[in-house]
C-alpha cells in the first residue's frame, strides 16, 4: 500500500522526513538589489489587534500629556501672558480715548442720572463742555502752529548764529587770531556730526528693539491690571469667591433650603423651578433677582433660612439679603459678588468738593452707598431723627456726617450735648450756639435744659404770627442712653432721666417730637443698645428717620427700626459686629427705598476727626460768627440791656422783631417768652426808646450804647420780665 501525503492548503505535496522548512536559494553573485528580510506571516486578527493597541498607547499618552498639570500650567501661562499684552493694549487704548475724547464726562453723567443725582449730573456736563472747549481751542492752535514753528526756527537759527559769531569775535580777540573766529562754529558742526554718528549706530538696534519694548509696555500694563481671565490666573492672585451666580445655582439653593414644599414644588415644575425666578440683574456689587414662591410656601420662612440660603449659593451670611417686594408671595434676592461688601466705598463728598453747599428745605445729605453702589442721600427737612447701634461701631461718626453737611447751610442752628464727652464734637465750637461735652449728671441736667429751652422755643414760634418763618433749630444729643438712665432729682422732686411721664429728659423729648418739626425745632438723638430703660418706646416711635447699625438681638432691632421694618428683612441684628462698622439699616422717608421694601442698608462714608474739623471750619466761614455756650442757662441772673446790645452787633438800628428772636435765640430760657411790651419796657426804662424808621419799629445801637455808659451801677440788676 502506497502512503499518501497530506495536502497543504495550496496543493503542494512534501515527503513526511521533510520538516524543515524551505531555505532560500543560495548564490555566489551579489545581489543587485537590497531586499527586505522576510518575516514570517502573521495572521490578519493578530495584526489588527496590535494596531488597536498601539493606539490605545498612543491615546493614552496624550491623554496624560494633555491633562498633567504641568501642560495645564504651561496653557494657563501662554493664555495668561497673551492676555496680558491684549488686555494692556486694550487698557491703554482707552486711557488714550478718554484723554482725548469726552467719553470719560459722557459716562460719569450716565452714571449720576441712573444714581438720581442730577446736581452731578450737570456738574459733570459743564466739565465736558469745558472740555470740549478747550480741546477746539488746541485744535485752533494747531492751525497756527506751522507758521508761528516756522518764525521760532528762523529766529533760533538768527540767535544761534549770532551767538556763535559774537563767541568767535571774542576768541579771536582774546588769542589774537583771526582764525579762531570760525572756532564756535566748527565745533557746532562737529558736534552735529556725532549726533549724526550716534544715531545712526542706535538707529538699527532701537528700531529692531521698538515693537518688543511696546509689547513689553503693554504687557506691564496688563499684568498690573490682571487683565486675564480668571482661570488663567495664578492660584495666588485667582479669585476663589463664590462662584457666578445663575439661574440653576439660585433654584438649587432654593430647593436645599429645607422647605419640604418648595422642595416638592421645585421637582413638580417641568422647567425644574426655572419659572419661579425673575430675571437676573447687576445690582452694584452683586446680582439681584426676584422669585415668586409657589403656593404653600411663605415668605418668612425663606426670610428664617437666611445662613443656609447663603451657603446654598456659596456666599457669606452678610453677602446675602432677602426684601419683600410689592409683588404678593414674593422675596427678593441681592446677593454680593464675595469680599465686596468688605471693600471701602470712598472718601465722603464733604471732604473732596471744598464748594459743597447745603440746604436744610431742598437739599439731601450725601450720606454713603446702597448696596447696589448707587449714592444714598438723607433729606433732613422736619425730621426728627434716632441712630441706635452697639459701642464702636460708628454712630457717632454716621450722626455727625449728617450734622456736618447741614452745618453747610448757614441759616442752621445747632444745639449740642455729647454725652459721651471724648471730643467727638469739639469741631462744633465756633458753630453751634450750645455745646454740652460730658457723661456726669451735671451735663445730663444741662442736656435736659437744653431740651427744655427748645420746648420754649418751640411755644414761642407755635404762637408766632402766621407767616412768621423760622430758622432751622437742631437739638443733637449723642449717649442719649445717659440721659435717660440719669439717676438726678431736681428741686422740683422730678428725676431728670427715667422713661416715666415725671422724667424732666423724656417729656421734653416727647414734646419737641409731636410739635417741633411743624416750626423746624429737630430732635437728632444717638443712642447704644437699645432696650425699653435706656429708649422708651414713645420716643422710639416719635423719630421720622430710625437708623441702626449691628445690634444684638432681633428685639433690638424691632426697637430700633419698629416691628414693619423687620418684618420687611431689615436685619441690623445679622450685620457683623466690629466688621460692618458703619453700615446702617435706615428706615425714613427722606432717603429712597425701593418699592415695596420698608428700609434699605446704607454703608456710610466715614469722615474722620480731622477732616470733619476742616468741614466744620469751611461752615464757621459761612456765619457772622457763633458765640458757643459750654453749659445751659439755668435761671441765671441776665441783663437785658447788656444782651439787647450785644444782639445789635455793629448794625446801626435792628428791627424790634429780630431784635426779639436774637434775643430767644441768645438766652431761650429768659427771652424765650418775651413780647415787643417787654423789649420796649427794658429800652424806655433805659432812656433808648424804639422808634419808627421806614414804617417799621427800630431799636438803635447808639440809643443802647448810650444808656449802658450813662446808666447807674444799679441799672444792671436781672430783670425777670
Amino acid at each position: 500500500m502506497t502512503d499518501t501525503l497530506p495536502e497543504t492548503p495550496m496543493g503542494t505535496v512534501h515527503h513526511l522526513d521533510d520538516h524543515r522548512p524551505e531555505q532560500p536559494p543560495i548564490s555566489l553573485a551579489k545581489p543587485t538589489t537590497t531586499q527586505k528580510p522576510t518575516t514570517p506571516d502573521v495572521p490578519a486578527e493578530d495584526e489588527a489587534s496590535v494596531k488597536v493597541s498601539g493606539g490605545r498607547r498612543v491615546v493614552r499618552g496624550l491623554r496624560v500629556v494633555v491633562t498633567s498639570e504641568r501642560t495645564r500650567a504651561s496653557v494657563r501661562a501662554t493664555a495668561r501672558h497673551g492676555a496680558y499684552v491684549v488686555g494692556g493694549a486694550r487698557i491703554v487704548t482707552r486711557r488714550a480715548w478718554d484723554s482725548r475724547s469726552a467719553a470719560r464726562y459722557e459716562r460719569m453723567i450716565r452714571a449720576a442720572e441712573a444714581a438720581g443725582n442730577h446736581e452731578l449730573a450737570r456738574e459733570w456736563e459743564e466739565r465736558g463742555r469745558a472740555f470740549r472747549a478747550a480741546r477746539h481751542q488746541r485744535r485752533m492752535e494747531l492751525l497756527s502752529a506751522p507758521q508761528r514753528l516756522a518764525k521760532g526756527a528762523a529766529a533760533g537759527v538768527g540767535v544761534t548764529g549770532g551767538g556763535l559769531l559774537l563767541l568767535g569775535i571774542i576768541l579771536a580777540v582774546a588769542n589774537e587770531n583771526f582764525a579762531d573766529l570760525a572756532t564756535p562754529t566748527l565745533a557746532l558742526v562737529e558736534l552735529v556730526r556725532w549726533i549724526v554718528v550716534i544715531v545712526s549706530v542706535v538707529w538699527g538696534p532701537l528700531v529692531t528693539l521698538a515693537p518688543w519694548l511696546g509689547l513689553l509696555a503693554l504687557w506691564g500694563v496688563g499684568r498690573h491690571q490682571q487683565a486675564a481671565p480668571q482661570w488663567a490666573l495664578p492660584t495666588s492672585q485667582r479669585d476663589t469667591g463664590g462662584a457666578p451666580i445663575t439661574p440653576s445655582i439660585v433654584v438649587t439653593a432654593l430647593r436645599d433650603l429645607g422647605v419640604p414644599a418648595l422642595r416638592k414644588a421645585i421637582k413638580e415644575m417641568g422647567d425644574a423651578g426655572a419659572a419661579m425666578l425673575g430675571p437676573i440683574r447687576i445690582a452694584g456689587c452683586g446680582v439681584e433677582v426676584d422669585v415668586t414662591l409657589p403656593s404653600g410656601v411663605s415668605t418668612n420662612e425663606v426670610q428664617g433660612k437666611r445662613r443656609k440660603l447663603a451657603e446654598n449659593l456659596a456666599r457669606h451670611e452678610h453677602e446675602v439679603f432677602i426684601t419683600l417686594p410689592e409683588a404678593a408671595r414674593t422675596v427678593r434676592l441681592w446677593i454680593a459678588d464675595s469680599g465686596a461688601l468688605d471693600e471701602p466705598i470712598g472718601p465722603s463728598p464733604l471732604a473732596i468738593d471744598g464748594d459743597l453747599r447745603a440746604s436744610y428745605a431742598k437739599g439731601r445729605a450725601p450720606w454713603g452707598q446702597d448696596l447696589r453702589g448707587d449714592a444714598a442721600a438723607l433729606s433732613l427737612f422736619q425730621r426728627h431723627m434716632l441712630v441706635t447701634g452697639l459701642s464702636n461701631q460708628g454712630k457717632t461718626a454716621a450722626v455727625r456726617a449728617l450734622a456736618l453737611w447741614l452745618a453747610l447751610d448757614p441759616t442752621v442752628e445747632f444745639r449740642i450735648a455729647d454725652l459721651k464727652g471724648a471730643g467727638d464734637w469739639a469741631m462744633f465750637d465756633g458753630l453751634a450756639t450750645l455745646l454740652i461735652q460730658g457723661p456726669t449728671d451735671e451735663d445730663v441736667i444741662d442736656a435736659t435744659t437744653m431740651l427744655e429751652d427748645g420746648v420754649a422755643e418751640m411755644e414761642r414760634r407755635l404762637t408766632a404770627p402766621t407767616g412768621t418763618s423760622h430758622h432751622p433749630l437742631v437739638l443733637l444729643v449723642d449717649e442719649a442712653q445717659v440721659a435717660f438712665m440719669c439717676p438726678a432729682v431736681g428741686d422740683d422732686k422730678r428725676p431728670y432721666g427715667g422713661t416715666k411721664a415725671t422724667s424732666r429728659y423724656f417729656m421734653a423729648a416727647r414734646k419737641i417730637q409731636n410739635q417741633g418739626r411743624a416750626v423746624n425745632v429737630m430732635l437728632w438723638q444717638g443712642t447704644q443698645d437699645p432696650t425699653d430703660q435706656n429708649l422708651p418706646k414713645l420716643v422710639r416711635e416719635g423719630a421720622h428717620t430710625r437708623a441702626s447699625l449691628v445690634v444684638g438681638t432681633e428685639s433690638q432691632a424691632r426697637m430700633a427700626l419698629g416691628d414693619k421694618a423687620v418684618d420687611g428683612g431689615a436685619a441690623p441684628h445679622l450685620l457683623r459686629q466690629g466688621l460692618d462698622k458703619g453700615t446702617l439699616v435706615v428706615a425714613s422717608d427722606g432717603i429712597d427705598i425701593p418699592a415695596g421694601q420698608a428700609s434699605i442698608t446704607v454703608r456710610t462714608h466715614f469722615i474722620d476727626t480731622t477732616t470733619a474739623t476742616e468741614i466744620a471750619d469751611r461752615a464757621k466761614a459761612l456765619r457772622d460768627g457763633v458765640t458757643t455756650r459750654t453749659t445751659a442757662d439755668r435761671d441765671q441772673d441776665t441783663d437785658p440791656l447788656a444782651d439787647i446790645a450785644h444782639v445789635l452787633g455793629t448794625e446801626t438800628r435792628v428791627r424790634t422783631k429780630d431784635v426779639l428772636a436774637r434775643l430767644a435765640t441768645l438766652n431761650p430760657g429768659a427771652y424765650g417768652d418775651w413780647s415787643f411790651i417787654d423789649l420796649k419796657r427794658v429800652l424806655d426804662h433805659a432812656g433808648a426808646e424804639p422808634y419808627k424808621s421806614d414804617g417799621v419799629m427800630v431799636v438803635s445801637r447808639d440809643r443802647v450804647t448810650h444808656a449802658l455808659t450813662n446808666r447807674d451801677g444799679t441799672d444792671s440788676a436781672s430783670a425777670t420780665g
